[in-house]
């Protein structure tokens, strides 16, 4: 496997899978002697998970989701 000229590296789909390496994974990159690890961090959720969950329960509107879709949509 080759680096791009961008520092970039494909992790095989094989790998990906095994270690449920997902699009949006956070990484670590660990220098070990001539050795790069790469650690799949499972702490603080990101940035949109975040936002959900700050926002979860804070609704004052007592509509159920298909009345909502509905006034979105134009229904």
């Amino acid at each position: 496997m080759r680096i791009t000229s961008k520092g970039q590296v494909t992790i095989p789909q094989e790998l990906r899978d095994q270690l449920g390496f997902v699009p949006g994974s956070e990484v670590t990159f660990i220098p070990e002697g001539n050795t790069l690890r790469v650690v799949k961090q499972e702490g603080p959720a990101g940035r949109g998970r975040s936002l959900v969950d700050r926002l979860r329960g804070k609704a004052t509107v007592s509509m159920t989701t298909d009345e909502i879709l509905a006034l979105t949509r134009g229904d």
